[in-house]
């Protein structure tokens, strides 16, 4: 499955909307998911969303769609 994880960079400052980046990583499950960034990042995640058929093709209309691998 493919995941869209809202985070923000700095995790010692308050979590602002316009601070709010996303990636997408292939996991087996939300759970999975989050290990994967809690491992490989100091990120402080806000959300973490499964992305449907619909929602994946809409998010691979955006030019700078990638998925992140650690």
């Amino acid at each position: 499955m493919i995941y869209k994880v809202y985070y923000q960079e700095h995790p010692e400052r308050n979590p602002k909307r316009e601070t709010t980046v996303s990636l997408y990583l292939t996991a087996e499950s939300l759970p999975q998911a989050r290990e994967i960034i809690e491992e490989n990042t100091t990120y402080n995640v806000e959300a973490i969303e499964e992305l449907s058929d619909k929602a994946l093709t809409y998010e691979k209309a955006n030019p700078s769609f990638a998925i992140t691998t650690f």
